[in-house]
């Protein structure tokens, strides 16, 4: 450790360039707990949207219109505005009603800036994969259908034993898309102060003056962190394909 901020001590008094997380502690911690916030959003938040994806997709394909109703109001108003102005709207509009009263007598919000946060990306991205999932499973050969309908399996059998993993295999490419977009979207929770990366580096060049490093190292470590996820989901491809058949 010591030689690592000894290099980086080098960079600052010989060329200027202050990398400060790399020789102050309290910097570095407070981007380390940044990064560690983002990833948690980052997972919360494609758990949930892959839930909401699947149920959605489900819906959507009911013979019921007061399923196949809610899903698509859901889907329209989640993919036709912001993300930036939903998450408003669930921070400041919804926040501002649901609130407790405090042992003391004053108010408190019901729920935190992070768990809106969460809730306001996954269903985001969720009404997208309600649509990749949907598309998937149109694409499932109707031939498979009616030789599963005549093996006994009801209709939700036949969906997630035959339909949603065929259909998961087809919607992957585009699914991952989503996903990549969700990790990076998570930088607007900076805007209802979660304290995540862009929350961090903000806080940081604001008192050192080094916006050009650490705008470089904001971008090198999302960079990172979608690399990961690619690898990731390039792994997770690979399981799922049928030999022959590819993904």
């Amino acid at each position: 450790m010591e030689t690592v901020e000894t290099f980086f001590q080098w960079l600052r008094q010989s060329y200027g360039i202050k990398i400060t997380i790399g020789y102050d502690a309290w910097d570095r911690a407070q981007f380390l707990a940044g990064l560690w916030t983002t990833v948690k959003l980052s997972v919360l938040s494609i758990i949930f949207s892959l839930i909401v994806g699947v149920i959605g997709a489900f819906a959507q394909g009911s013979k019921y219109l007061i399923l196949r109703a809610p899903i698509g109001i859901f889907v329209t108003f989640f993919r036709n505005t912001p993300p930036l102005v939903q998450l408003y709207f669930f921070f400041f509009a919804l926040g501002s009603v649901l609130r407790v009263t405090t042992e003391t007598g004053g108010s408190a919000p019901m729920v935190s800036a992070f768990s809106w946060a969460v809730i306001s990306l996954s269903l985001f991205a969720g009404a997208l994969n309600t649509e990749i999932f949907r598309s998937g499973i149109e694409a499932v050969p109707k031939s498979t259908l009616e030789a599963s309908e005549s093996l006994g399996f009801t209709r939700f059998q036949t969906y997630l034993y035959v339909v949603l993993p065929l259909a998961l295999r087809i919607s992957l490419p585009s699914l991952g898309t989503n996903l990549v977009n969700l990790v990076k979207t998570t930088s607007l929770a900076y805007a209802i102060a979660v304290p995540e990366l862009l929350y961090a580096a903000a806080q940081i060049w604001s008192e050192q003056l080094n916006v050009r490093e650490m705008m470089t190292v904001l971008l090198l470590t999302y960079i990172l962190l979608v690399a990961v996820l690619v690898w990731i989901l390039g792994r997770w491809e690979k399981a799922l394909r049928i030999p022959g058949y590819g993904v």
